[in-house]
C-alpha cells in the first residue's frame, strides 16, 4: 500500500517533484538555455512510475494524463519506467534509456499504443516558431492503435492519410473549429466531433491516442502560447470520444515550471514508456 493510485498523489508530487529532479542532475549538462519537456501518458488502462537518473519523479502517471513542461538544463537523463507498484527503479520495464535534451528545445514525451496496438513511445518536437498575428497554429498527432485518418474540419478533411506516430502542423487564423478523426477517406468520425480553440499566437496540439478495435480512442489537447514572445506550455485536457472533456492535466497547476514532470519520452523519451509498461490492465490561451 504504498500509493494511492488517484490523482492526489499526483497533486502531491508536485511539491516534491522539483526535488527530485533536482536529484536527478542530468549526466551530461553543460551552461545552456535549457529545454521544456511535457509527457503525455496515452496508453489506455496502464499506470506507471517514472524514475529519473534514479529518483521516483512522477507515481502513478495515469492513461490521459499530460504533465509539464518542465524546464531542465540540456543533457542526458537516464530514463525508467516500471510498473505503478514497484518499490524502487531496480527491475524497469523499460529502459534505463539515455534521453538527449538540446539547448532551446521543446519538447513532448507521448508514450502511446503502435498501430499494431503495441506499446511505444514518441518525442515530438514542438513548433514554437513565432505565429503570424491574427493566427495560430494546429498540430495534429496520431498516436493511437489505428490505421491511417483523416481529420476533418467542419466534415471536411484538412488533414489526409495521416500514420502513427506522425504529425501535421497547420497554421490558421486564430478561432473555434469543430474536429473528427476518421478513417482515411472516410468522413465518419471515430472520434468527436469536438470543438478546438486555435488561439492567436499559441500551437494548439490535438493528439488521437487509445485503440480503434478496443473502442476506447480519445483526443487529448496541448497548448503551447506564447508564440509571440517565449514559449511555454499548458496542459489543455482531453476529449473523449463523444467530445466530453475531463480534466487530464496530471494536477495541472502543480505541474508548472516547477512541477513534477519528467516522465517518459519517445522510444528515446522521458516518459518513453510511461506507456510502455507492459499493460498492467487491471489498469491550453491568448499571446
Amino acid at each position: 500500500m504504498r500509493r494511492n493510485p488517484n490523482k492526489t498523489v499526483l497533486a502531491a508530487l508536485a511539491a516534491g517533484a522539483l526535488t527530485a529532479v533536482a536529484l536527478a542532475v542530468p549526466v551530461s549538462a553543460h551552461a545552456a538555455t535549457g529545454a521544456k519537456l511535457s509527457v503525455l501518458h496515452a496508453v489506455p488502462d496502464t499506470p506507471v512510475d517514472v524514475y529519473v537518473n534514479g529518483a521516483l519523479t512522477l507515481d502513478n502517471f495515469a492513461p490521459g494524463d499530460l504533465a509539464g513542461p518542465l524546464d531542465l538544463a540540456a543533457g542526458t537523463y537516464s530514463v525508467a519506467i516500471t510498473a505503478a507498484d514497484a518499490a524502487d527503479a531496480s527491475k524497469p520495464v523499460i529502459g534505463p534509456i539515455d534521453l538527449a535534451l538540446a539547448d532551446g528545445g521543446n519538447y513532448t514525451a507521448v508514450a502511446h499504443l503502435k498501430e499494431d496496438g503495441t506499446p511505444g513511445a514518441t518525442l515530438f518536437t514542438n513548433d514554437v516558431s513565432q505565429t503570424a498575428a491574427g493566427e495560430g497554429r494546429l498540430t495534429v498527432r496520431h498516436t493511437a492503435a489505428a490505421p491511417a485518418v483523416d481529420v476533418l474540419a467542419g466534415g471536411s478533411a484538412v488533414v489526409s492519410g495521416l500514420t502513427n506516430p506522425n504529425e501535421k502542423v497547420l497554421n490558421l487564423p486564430a478561432g473555434t473549429i469543430s474536429a473528427a478523426v476518421a478513417a482515411a477517406g472516410s468522413t465518419t468520425p471515430v472520434i468527436g466531433p469536438a470543438d478546438v480553440t486555435v488561439a492567436e499566437g499559441a500551437n494548439t496540439i490535438v493528439y488521437a491516442w487509445g485503440s480503434l478495435s478496443a473502442n476506447n480512442l480519445k483526443l487529448a489537447v496541448q497548448t503551447i502560447d506564447g508564440l509571440h514572445g517565449n514559449p511555454s506550455g499548458i496542459p489543455g485536457g482531453t476529449a473523449g470520444l463523444a467530445a466530453d472533456r475531463d480534466a487530464a492535466a496530471a494536477g495541472a497547476a502543480g505541474f508548472g515550471a516547477s512541477g513534477a514532470l519528467v516522465a517518459g519520452g519517445a522510444v528515446l523519451a522521458l516518459l518513453a514508456a510511461a506507456a510502455v509498461v507492459l499493460m498492467r490492465r487491471r489498469g491550453r490561451a491568448d499571446a
